[in-house]
Order: structure tokens, then sequence, then C-alpha cells
């Protein structure tokens, strides 16, 4: 009796004890899987991808990611790859649910071992184990961690397939050399896809997640080997390879290939400015993770040449303004020998803004034919006078002293300066000779854009992206001058003027209200030229003449179309601004010339056409017509499919093309008249603000708008003499000369209606037999000239004002010969007041 109450104890004794320890278990199960991250978001997890840039021609533009990850589907993986990961981190993944409760036995074994033995505890975390840490949790190490870990790890086992959950590892996982995941590496390691890799070198990806740092092949090139020779084993032992193949694989040297360099589009402003604009329309998450696929605007070749010419016309400016002085100097001590100049010119701080192709050298001595120099790497070489006679001594106001008669009145021993080699008249380099460069003072940018659709496929934001930043294209905001008059001639187009209408050019004189001088504005010549057409006033950039037709038609008006335009949103209604003192930027005016051209219709700037999640599905357009037959479309036996034209008009297009007519002049015979040398069809307008602070060209093609603005970015004058004309038009020209070279000169497109009259340059009136200044003037229907209306009795006499163009104003103080008769604004010679 007393033995089966001892066997009822321990039986009872038992279930209390199962009782307990079922209690503890359910209570740890509670306690540590209350709070546990949402693990069922895995199912829809997808790692953070770089997204991707391309240019117009299909090259990459630029990157945008925080981790270099390329995702590839379990399905496009291969066996070999998976067999290898399997191995060396967790061979019966397949079999076990999240968990392998043997291998942590093992490895409680090992690490008392390890422990007595002073080495690191071994882990025995499945794969599952890892991705719950990696996704869910932190790199704590604790036993906590290491409980909740394995609780998300049975947990996904349930919730996701073991694909599924061995994707997840691959593409996340970090394999160092800035790899996340097994395609990243890869190509970062060997330079190849995931199917390209052999066994030996699957194997060694497979050996890195325990510590890539460790088994670096560059630091640690036995310890490298080893560990994938170990890995390589474990494939054999598990099955997945043969002893052959394991023994062959070994055998084989570890070997990196460097990735070679995929080839880009160096466009820094373009990337940068499609970065911001991502930002802003994606948000950072979609940028640095979403795997976008960026199609840009930019045409490389006309981002090159915009980059060149700026320079080209930057550096210009700055050396007719003189020699600033050296980057830096060096003590004579330093000269005591060419290699010990060499060092102190290597110790220097980097010198910023240097083109690419200038370098940085060091006077070491000077003769009446040149000077000497060292550079940092001990080459020696000459500049001789005639490639430094350019630098005349700066002084302040933008002006220069006398040429320099001698190498000593520009440089001294121990001058560092920045060089660039010396070309022959052929273009080639002189063999040891070198030019004296200057970083320019001022600075610029340059936009040239599809006027169509507002395609950007050029800017240039300054001098050199890397030391400045700043993108004076799309930052900026500066007065425009003279650029802003083609809005004021076209509200007054719309106002009942014609370019045949007379103008009286003479002095005026406005009060701007109680206590304040009269406001007397000038023309940039400071002289008066009487009653002059329409025309002749934009050719001519003629000031009073602006005036009086803002003022005549209104200035909230001119502030309407300034606002249609986009050129400025908040003008102020004050007369200044006909002469372009608002602000800007040169995109916004780009955009605006833009639509004159193309008949006044409605475009937005854009560096991007489209973007692609890493689906492909798209997730912006910017060409948002709607086009219902262009998907599905036989391309073989399908007509050509018609898309409607949505762009807004936002004035007449017989305005816009009497504008375009206009500017074409300005070319041909005004203030941008060294532009017509191309001999190409071309129109625009210079643009220079009071004491020459801004000098701007606004200018097109019928297929393309480029603008240019050079200024300093603290304004100040461009110096004696500097306008539009001598800063901003040389770039331009430069620029179309090359864009256009295989255009073959195609005309602006004319409108349906215009009236082309062959009139007198000077007069607007129909032209006559004997006339020897005709041009063919656009008019709107209904307001073209008749010659039997033609005024008689006018003073067309002998003398008057003469613009220096041949074209005779004689006593131009008669009525205007225009259907309109605007009598305010045509008769008499003084001012309206």
């Amino acid at each position: 009796m007393s033995i089966l109450r001892f066997f009822s104890f321990l039986v009872l004794l038992g279930v209390i004890g199962a009782i307990a320890v079922a209690g503890v278990v359910v209570y740890g199960l509670w306690h540590y899987g209350r709070d546990l991250p949402e693990y069922a978001q895995l199912a829809e997890y997808e790692p953070p991808v770089a997204s991707r840039a391309y240019a117009g021609d299909g090259r990459l533009l630029a990157e945008f990611a925080r981790e270099n990850r390329l995702y590839v589907p379990i399905e496009s993986i291969p066996k070999r790859v998976k067999d290898a990961f399997l191995a060396a981190e967790d061979k019966y993944f397949y079999d076990h649910k999240g968990v392998n409760f043997l291998s942590i036995g093992r490895a409680v074994l090992q690490n008392v071992q390890n422990y007595l033995d002073n080495r690191r505890p071994v882990g025995a975390s499945t794969i599952t184990q890892q991705v719950a840490k990696n996704f869910l949790l932190t790199n704590e190490v604790s036993v906590d961690r290491k409980v909740r870990e394995a609780l998300l790890a049975m947990r996904i086992e349930k919730a996701l397939s073991k694909d599924r959950i061995l994707e997840l590892y691959l593409n996340e996982i970090f394999l160092g050399h800035r790899s996340y995941g097994v395609a990243a590496a890869a190509l970062n390691y060997f330079d190849k896809t995931l199917e390209e890799l052999t066994i030996e070198e699957a194997a060694f990806l497979a050996a890195l997640p325990k510590g890539p740092s460790n088994y670096d092949p560059e630091r640690h090139p036995a310890r490298a080997k080893q560990r994938r020779d170990w890995v390589i084993g474990e494939m054999a032992e598990a099955g997945f390879i043969g002893a052959a193949e394991a023994v062959a694989a070994k055998a084989v040297p570890l070997t990196l290939r460097p990735r070679r360099k995929v080839e880009t589009v160096d466009a820094d402003w373009i990337s940068e400015e499609v970065r911001r604009t991502l930002l802003d329309r994606m948000g950072e998450e979609a940028v640095y993770g979403g795997g976008l696929m960026v199609s840009s605007t930019v045409d490389p070749d006309l981002q090159a040449l915009g980059e060149r010419v700026l320079r080209d016309g930057l550096e210009a400016y700055d050396r007719r303004h003189g020699w600033r002085g050296p980057l830096a100097e060096l003590s004579m001590d330093a000269l005591a020998s060419d290699r010990a100049a060499a060092a102190a010119l290597a110790e220097l701080p980097d010198s910023k803004g240097l083109r690419p192709g200038w370098e940085r050298a060091v006077v070491t001595d000077i003769d009446a034919k040149g000077v000497g120099i060292v550079f940092a790497d001990a080459r020696s070489g000459r500049i001789p006078f005639a490639a430094m006679e350019w630098a005349r001594p700066w002084r302040e106001e933008q002006r220069v002293g006398r040429e320099p008669r001698k190498p000593s009145d520009v440089l001294n021993p121990g001058d560092v300066v920045a060089v660039s080699p010396r070309r022959n008249k052929e273009g080639a380099a002189v063999e040891g000779e070198f030019a004296l460069e200057q970083v320019p003072d001022v600075n610029g940018a340059l936009v040239a854009m599809d006027p169509h659709t507002g395609r950007v496929l050029a800017m240039v934001g300054g001098w050199d992206f890397q030391s400045n930043q700043y993108n004076r294209a799309t930052q900026a905001r500066r007065q425009p001058g003279s650029a802003f008059k083609p809005f004021v001639y076209a509200a007054a187009l719309d106002s009942g003027y014609t370019p045949a209408t007379i103008v009286v050019d003479g002095p005026i004189s406005l009060p701007q209200g109680p206590g304040l001088p009269d406001w007397t504005p000038t023309n940039y010549s400071n002289r008066y030229y009487g009653p002059s057409t329409m025309r002749l006033g934009l050719e001519k950039s003629r000031n009073l003449m602006t005036v009086r037709m803002a003022h005549d038609i209104g200035m909230e008006k001119i502030v309407d179309y300034a606002r249609r335009f986009g050129v400025d949103e908040n003008m102020p209604a004050l007369l200044a601004m006909s002469l372009g003192s608002g602000e800007t930027t040169l995109m916004d005016m780009s955009a605006a010339y833009a639509e004159f051209v193309n008949g006044g219709k409605k475009i937005t700037p854009t560096l991007i056409d489209r973007v692609q999640d890493r689906n492909g599905r798209t997730v912006y357009r910017h060409d948002t017509r709607p086009c219902d037959a262009c998907e599905p479309l036989d391309f073989a036996t399908a007509e050509v499919p018609r898309i409607p034209d949505t762009r807004e008009q936002i004035i007449d297009p017989h305005t816009a093309y009497q504008v375009v007519s206009m500017l074409e002049g300005v070319v041909q015979r005004g203030t941008g008249a060294r532009i017509s040398a191309i001999g190409k069809p071309l129109a625009g307008k210079t643009g220079t603000t009071n004491d020459s602070k801004d000098a701007w060209f606004m200018g097109f093609s019928p297929d393309l708008v480029v603008g240019v603005f050079v200024g300093f970015d603290d304004p100040k004058t461009l110096g004696p003499r500097e306008t539009g004309s001598s800063a901003a038009v040389p770039i331009f020209k430069a620029f179309m000369e090359e864009a256009l070279a295989d255009d073959p000169g195609t005309p602006f497109r004319v409108p349906p209606g215009i009236r082309l009259v062959r009139v007198n340059a000077a007069t607007g009136e129909p032209a006559r037999y004997g006339d020897t200044k005709t041009i063919l003037e656009a008019f709107k229907p209904g307001t073209e000239p008749n010659a039997l209306d033609r005024p008689r009795g006018a003073a067309w006499g002998s003398g008057g004002f003469d613009d220096g163009d041949g074209i005779d104003r004689a006593g131009l103080s008669g009525t205007s010969a225009a259907p309109d008769r605007r009598e305010a604004v045509t008769t008499g010679t003084g001012g309206l007041y």
C-alpha cells in the first residue's frame, strides 16, 4: 500500500510539474509574443532597390539609393547559388519549421567547449530566424532577442512559403563592398550575373554573411579562401555537388574581377534636378528604395555642348576683364628644387572649379620668353608669354589695366596657377607648353528646350557643379531686362497695334508719387530716334517706345501676359516692369519664349518623360494626352494614330507669329545681328539690366529654344559696354552653330490667315517701286495696310533720324499709316507729358 501511495505521489508530482512547465511555457509564449512585430507584412515586402534615371539615348544618367541592391525573384536565382547559401547557413532549411532544435542542441554543447577554450560562441540560427532578425528585430545580443527571433521564425514559416523566405534572405543580406543581395554582390565581386557564377564563386558569396569584412579577399585573402573552401566542402557533404567538383573548385584561386564601369552620361546639373523633382513628386522612400525607372529628357550631345559653350563664354568674358592673381603662393624655400616645389604643391588643399583638362602648377623661374612650371607629380613645362598676354591687371568695376609687356608683369616665382595644354592652330597639344588659365568669377546658365513639348534637352546651371551646386537655371531669380519686352509687344499686338504701327521714340517723364522724383527712362544709347515702327522698336530694343506702349495699353494687361506665359506670377503693375525690372528664372523664360514659337500653346518644362515602378507600371507620365488607338497597335498594318493637342491656347497664334517675326528681325538687323552669320532661321532677344548686372539672350529656331544668362551670383556690374549682345549672344551662337549643323534650315511656321505684305522697313508703309529697304511684314487679317490709304502730305522728306542701319527716318513726325491710328502714341516728337 505504501508503494502504491509512493507511485501515486510521483505521478501527482509529475502532473504538477508538467502543469508548471506548461504554465511557464505558456507564460513565456505570451510574454515574448505579446508585442512581436507584425510578420505578415513580409508577404508583400519588397526590399529597397536603387532607382535609376536614363538619358534620352538610353544610357544611365544617375542612380539614387542608400543600399546598392538588385532584386531577383527566387525563380531567377540559379540552384547553384541557392545550394551554396543553404550549405553554409542552413542545410535543413526545407525540413524544419523555422527553428532547428537539433542544431541548437549541438550549438549548446559546442559553446560549452568554446567557453572552456576561450573561443567565440557559435550560433544555430536558421535562415528563417535570420530573416526575422534582419527584417523585424535588432542585432541586440541577448536571450530575450533570441527567444523573440525563434517565435517570429515559427510564425513566419506558417505565413510564408519556404521559397519566399529564401527569396527575402538572398535579396536582403549584406555581403560587403556596398552589396546588398546576391545579384549586386555577383557584379561587384566578379562582374558577373548570377547565372554566370561558378561553384567556387557562389561558395565565396555564401561565405560572406557571417562577416563580410572578416573575409574580405583584399584584406584577408588566406582567410577568405579558407572560408570559401569550407563552404565548398559543406556543399559536397550535403550532396549539392560531387566530390570531384569540390576538389576542382577548391583548387581554383580566389580572384576578384572589378566591375566594369557602366557607361553613363555626365550631366550633374540634370541628374540633381531630376533627383529633386522625384523627391517632390514621389517621396524619399520611393526615390531611394523604390526601384524606379526614370526616363529623362536630356540629350547627352546637347548637354555636353551646352556645358562646353557656357564655359567657353564665361571664360572669354573673364579674360576680357583681367587677371585676378594666382590660386596660391609658395614660399621661396619651397622652390629649392623641382622635387621640393612639387611636394609643396601636392600638400596644398584642392582648388575648386578647375575645368576638366586644367591642372595646378607652380611657377619656378621666369625669363623674357615665358615661365617655367612644375606640377605636383614633378613634371615640368613652360608657359610662353604668348599664352599669358591676355592677363591684364584686374581693376575695380570690372575694368582692366594695360597689357603686360613681359612675363614678370603677370607672374612671380612661387605663384600657383591653373594651366591647360597649349594647342596649335590645328588644335594639337604642343609638347611641354601650357596656357595660363583662370577660374571665372562670373557665372551663368544655359537651357535648351523642345518648344512643342517643354522637354528640357540640356540644362547647365553654372561653371562647375562640383564646386557649387547652386542651379542658376532654376533657382536664380534675376531681372530679364529687355528680354521681357516681347511680352509687352504681344500685349500691344492684341490691343490693336501692328508691327508697322509708328511709335514715338522720344523723352518721357512720369511721376512716381508724392515726394519722389519723376521717373525718366532712357534708351541704352541715351539717344532718341523719333517716330519708328513697332518692329524697329523691338529689333533695336528701344526702352522709350516700350514704355509708351505699356502706358497706353495699361500695365494690368502686361501683368496678365506675364502670368499667362509663366514669367512672373506676382508682377506688380508698375510701369518699370515693362522694361524687365521684375525677377524670373532662366527656365521660366525659356518656356515662355517656347510659347511664342509653338504658336501660343502653354507648355510645362520637364526633365522627366516617364517614371515606372519596379514592376514596370507607369506611375508618372509628362505627356498625358489620351491615345485610345495607341495600344494595342499593329505597327505593320496600322495607321499612325492621331493624338489630340490638349495644350492650352494662351494667346492668338497670329500674335505669336508676329512676335516671332519681329524677333527674327532682331537676329537679322537688331541687337542679335551677329547670330545671323549662322545662316539658319533664328530669332531671339537680348536682355541687359541697369548697370549691366544681368545679361541675357533668349532665342530659338523653329524646333529648339535656347536661353542664356550671364551674371555674378552677388549681383554687380559686368563692366563697361558689357550687354546681352557681348556676354550672352556669343554663347547662344556657339551652341546653335553646332546644334543646327545638320539642320536644313527650316523656316518658321506661318499660321493660316497671316497676311505677309512687303513694306518699307522704315515707315511700315506698303513698298513702292524704288524702295531699297523692304521687308515682308506679318499682319493679322484685316489689319494689313493698303497702298491706296497711304497718307499724303506727310513730311517724308530728307534729313531726320538715322539709326545707323541705312534706313532713313526722315522727318517721321506725321501720323501712323497703320489702320488703328493710335494718335496718343504716334504723333509729335516729344514725350507723352
